[in-house]
């Protein structure tokens, strides 16, 4: 073979490397630009209201108010018929308690269904105090974002519920809470959560946990309405969400809210 052949040759296979490099690199790109916009388009579609007609739910927990009487613990229980078991909540309460020293002891017997028993002596606590701790019902779910099946959803009104039709008890969402909410039902073998009593909802009632509050440490509203008393209260208290950083859209708002809860 001659040089000028071989040369020929060299050059066909050099071309053909670089078109070939150009094509990967195309694909990989579009390929990569796809996802993105897919990705964009989930938290785009989980983040937005869907009919402004329709009122967009919020909640507010005032942790000043809780007794952590365990009765939303108890009554949650019993309108959901969430399992007895200790474990299985859609809404419980943690018993936070500051010592002097700066340590933090926290605590959440059953739930705090049966109540508390402080275990920490009076001399070395600095404050202690109650946190209510349910579904944050964001309205960028992370939860929703992983469901392989869209058994996770939000409702229109902004309430995150599940279709225990298609939940196939993958776990996904449990893990992907960053809030600790869900649980699989033992007997049902499906994700679990709070509804914030969606069948309650749709009746004009008052979810189960914020009927039998004894001090009003829970409330609901619309937050477009901004003559709604969970608008008023927004307004005229200092409130904020749980780890914030997450970006999930969580609307969940506490008032007096301590940086020791996490």
């Amino acid at each position: 073979m001659s040089q000028s052949t071989s040369a020929m040759g060299n050059e066909k296979i050099k071309s053909s490397r670089r078109k070939f490099l150009k094509s990967a690199a195309t694909l990989a790109g579009a390929t990569i630009g796809y996802s993105w916009l897919k990705s964009s388009q989930v938290l785009l579609f989980a983040a937005e209201p869907k009919d402004e007609s329709l009122p967009w739910y919020g909640i507010v927990i005032d942790i000043e108010k809780c007794i952590g009487c365990g009765s939303c613990a108890k009554a949650c229980k019993k309108e959901n018929d969430v399992p007895i078991e200790p474990f299985f909540f859609r809404t419980w309460i943690e018993q936070y308690t500051v010592k002097n020293d700066g340590s933090v002891n926290i605590v959440s017997p059953n739930g705090g269904i049966d109540g508390f028993e402080q275990t920490v002596p009076d001399e070395d606590i600095f404050k202690s105090f109650f946190v209510p701790k349910m579904c944050n019902h964001c309205s960028k779910s992370p939860c929703i974002q992983v469901c392989p099946v869209g058994a996770t959803y939000d409702s229109p009104e902004g309430v995150v519920l599940i279709d225990e039709k298609y939940c196939i008890g993958c776990r996904y969402c449990v893990q992907a809470c960053p809030y600790g909410c869900r649980f699989i039902h033992p007997v049902k073998k499906v994700a679990n959560k709070c509804t914030l009593c969606y069948h309650r909802l749709k009746k004009n009632l008052t979810p189960a946990c914020m009927e039998v509050c004894p001090t009003g440490a829970r409330m609901y509203g619309n937050l477009r309405d901004k003559n709604s008393e969970l608008v008023k209260f927004l307004k005229e208290h200092t409130t904020q969400v749980l780890r914030p950083n997450l970006n999930t859209g969580a609307k969940l708002y506490y008032n007096a809210l301590s940086s020791e809860v996490r």
